[in-house]
């Protein structure tokens, strides 16, 4: 009699705990469910902080990450690749959920991007683009940098649309980036007319430093510079002081234009040191956040998620200082 009783409460012991499992599972369902509670663990390493755009860029992803309540794994390169190569390695290892990188150059990322996909990690690329195979990386979110240096030159064009002949200087950002490859190409594709030459063009990797270092030596070789396109604010900031300690007035003996529209940037252009900027956002945090939950979560995102963007002369620069948020 004992026994019949131990195996008939042993059997009600079975079903109660396939009822409670049941229960907290909901089946197939309930196990999605209870995967979609982990937190989404985002793998980002991030070019370094050369400049004020990046330092805001960083902030934005920190900041977005955690209203998002997203667990982020950050890593900063120093503008080295490898540094960069070993950062996704790690992130790989981590079994991270997303793995997001601004890449230092365009070149060179194939073998890790595989690693990545092989361990099914989906990538994001958030403000510069790799040459890789597109099918390694499922979106990138960020500017149109072409797009940017067309919007440079269109105002050049106008600006010096009486002029007889202008002598352009040209401080390109890191050697090999997207930002530096499609901002020249996009402004000499419109700044075409034969009276702009190109007399002087150099990196100064988009630095303060490097800006002043590269525009000093550019003013001793070529003191008849009229125009300098810098491919950042950074660089034409660095470019002003070196102006300045040669004596000639930034924004009227050389004219500038710029590319990000930082608040520093900003400054220069409202004191009329700069004369034109075109906008690049640093502000990505919430759009890669978003994009993230996306991509984690099945859904379909568009290969390239573009930033809306302005360009600012000196009264717009005046204006919007105020509020500005970078």
């Amino acid at each position: 009699m004992l026994r019949k009783i131990s195996v008939s409460l042993a059997g009600v012991l079975v079903l109660a705990l396939a009822a409670c499992g049941g229960s907290s599972s909901g089946g197939a369902g309930g196990s999605s469910s209870a995967a979609g509670n982990k937190p989404l663990v985002l793998g980002f390493s991030q070019v370094g902080s050369e400049s004020g755009w990046r330092s805001a860029n960083t902030e934005s992803i920190k900041s977005a990450a955690k209203d998002a309540a997203v667990d982020l794994k950050f890593s900063d390169a120093q503008q080295k690749q490898e540094n960069q190569i070993k950062a996704l390695r790690s992130f790989i290892q981590q079994k991270v959920s997303v793995i997001s990188f601004s890449p230092v150059v365009t070149t060179g990322w194939d073998t890790v991007l595989k690693e990545a996909k092989d361990a099914k990690i989906p990538v994001i690329l958030t403000d510069r683009s790799v040459d890789s195979d597109p099918s390694l990386y499922v979106t990138l979110v960020g500017s149109d940098f072409t797009q940017e240096g067309v919007k440079a030159g269109n105002w050049v064009n106008k600006e010096f649309a009486d002029a007889a002949t202008v002598n352009i200087a040209e401080l390109q950002g890191t050697t090999g980036s997207a930002p530096a490859i499609e901002r020249k190409k996009g402004f000499f594709s419109v700044v075409t007319d034969k009276k702009f030459n190109l007399i002087a063009s150099q990196t100064g990797d988009f630095t303060r430093a490097g800006g002043k270092q590269v525009m000093t030596a550019f003013l001793k070789a070529h003191p008849d510079i009229n125009l300098l396109f810098a491919h950042n604010d950074d660089m034409a900031l660095g470019a002003i002081e070196a102006i300045e300690a040669a004596g000639k007035v930034p924004g009227k003996d050389i004219k500038i234009i710029s590319i990000d529209a930082v608040h520093d940037g900003m400054q220069a252009l409202s004191d009329g040191k700069i004369n034109y900027i075109v906008e690049c956002s640093p502000l990505l945090g919430p759009q890669l956040m978003d994009t993230a939950k996306k991509v984690l979560a099945g859904q379909s995102v568009e290969k390239w998620i573009k930033t809306n963007e302005s360009e600012f002369d000196s009264t717009q620069a005046k204006t919007a200082l105020p509020t500005r948020k970078y």
